[in-house]
């Protein structure tokens, strides 16, 4: 099979489509899309997302230096578009969307109730890239709903139906292909 070359770009695809809940220092709240989203490190656990300077949000997060990463769930698909492509300058998309909060055990931003994860983050360096910046954050709790919690007590992926984001369209995961190390795994 034969590959084109492109123009150097962002291919990296799909992404988890999450959304990120704010707070400035007077209290205003607002969610916004991000699909530019990553684990960075396990041990510290750190995060990043990037963000344009242009946002509602971007001045928030640069005020407290604090956001929450909520992932998403097919059923939150809608409202992800939206606080994707509305700005909380023009309008409440909590409100908008039906979107509930909880509040966070250590930072001003709110939970979205129905996220399956909720992650506090603080940032601890911002660096500037050119269309976005990046924020990278440490983890400072999660929160995780017990509704997506296996027999085991484990997070269970395939009842969150988690959404994902590539190329200007959402999609749903699949179905689970296997586990870390199955590859290698002695079969019985």
């Amino acid at each position: 099979m034969a590959k084109q070359q492109w123009k150097p770009g962002n291919m990296l695809y799909p992404l988890p489509a999450v959304l990120v809940t704010v707070a400035d220092s007077r209290g205003r709240e607002n969610v916004f899309t991000v699909a530019w989203a990553g684990t960075v490190c396990t041990n510290p656990p750190m995060v990043s997302i990037s963000v344009r300077p242009e946002r509602y949000s971007y001045g928030m997060i640069c005020e407290t230096g604090e956001f929450v990463i909520n992932l998403t769930t097919e059923e939150l698909a809608r409202a992800v578009d939206y606080c994707g492509v509305k700005s909380g300058r023009d309008v409440d998309k909590f409100q908008a969307m039906k979107l509930r909060r909880d509040k966070a055990a250590a930072v001003r931003a709110p939970l979205l109730s129905d996220a399956p994860v909720s992650i506090e983050c603080r940032v601890s360096e911002v660096k500037h890239l050119g269309s976005h910046d990046l924020f990278l954050a440490k983890v400072i709790a999660v929160h995780a709903d017990e509704a997506y919690m296996d027999e085991r007590g484990r997070f269970d992926l395939k009842k969150a139906s988690p959404l994902v984001y590539s190329h200007g369209e959402y999609f749903g995961l699949g179905r689970r292909l296997g586990s870390f190390g199955y590859s290698v795994k002695k079969r019985k």
